[in-house]
């Protein structure tokens, strides 16, 4: 139980330091929202959005999972992403790995885990579609960092696939989607200039029209 009291006692805290940089900080707050950013991340517990961008509450929309996959069944996934584009209007969507990602580095092995095996096979294609490439890096370190890249360039990719990203692009030119990683050893986030705001960029089949077919 002493975990959970320091939970509470530690938003005492912090509301405290708000209220104290700021007395109106939660008046504000509570008014609204309106971020221009949708940040799709991992749910590791060492990558907080807020804390390693600098940013405030109400500055980014986050949605989490293991490996910050985007999968196209997940309704979870979809709803978030259709909210914070059709009526948040964001102006970009972040997918953002982390070196060190646990659920990339069991996609790289042969072991059982649990009901989670069901959400790595998704990661396990990624290496797969990537293989040769992999698999002529012979230091496993290096191997495994520019899996967890070539992760956040897939999931980037499969977001533009999405009638959501794609009719907003046709109705207001945007959000333009991003792909980075972060570093757990520097803090530092590494942009890995894979970005994408139209559907021109597109290879041809992926591309939908306004009635819902290829374009």
């Amino acid at each position: 139980m002493e975990i959970y009291k320091a939970l509470l006692e530690g938003n005492r805290k912090w509301v405290q330091k708000k209220l104290e940089e700021d007395p109106h900080f939660f008046e504000e707050l509570s008014k609204g929202q309106n971020p221009q950013i949708l940040w799709i991340g991992c749910s590791d517990s060492r990558v907080p959005a807020n804390e390693i961008t600098g940013t405030r509450p109400g500055e980014i929309f986050v949605h989490r999972n293991i490996a910050n996959m985007v999968v196209h069944s997940d309704m979870n996934l979809l709803s978030v992403l259709d909210y914070a584009v059709n009526i948040l209007k964001v102006k970009h969507v972040i997918v953002c790995g982390h070196y060190g990602c646990g659920g990339v580095r069991a996609a790289m092995l042969n072991e059982q885990y649990g009901l989670v095996d069901n959400w790595i096979r998704f990661i396990k294609d990624v290496y797969r579609t990537h293989q040769h490439e992999l698999e002529a890096i012979h230091d496993e370190e290096l191997r495994f960092n520019r899996f967890v890249e070539l992760n956040v360039v897939e999931q980037v990719f499969d977001l533009t696939k999405t009638t959501i990203i794609q009719n907003a692009w046709r109705e207001r030119n945007a959000p333009v989607v991003h792909g980075w990683v972060y570093s757990l050893k520097t803090g530092i986030i590494k942009d890995l200039n894979v970005s994408f705001g139209s559907s021109q960029e597109l290879p041809t089949i992926y591309r939908i029209n306004g009635n819902g077919v290829p374009a």
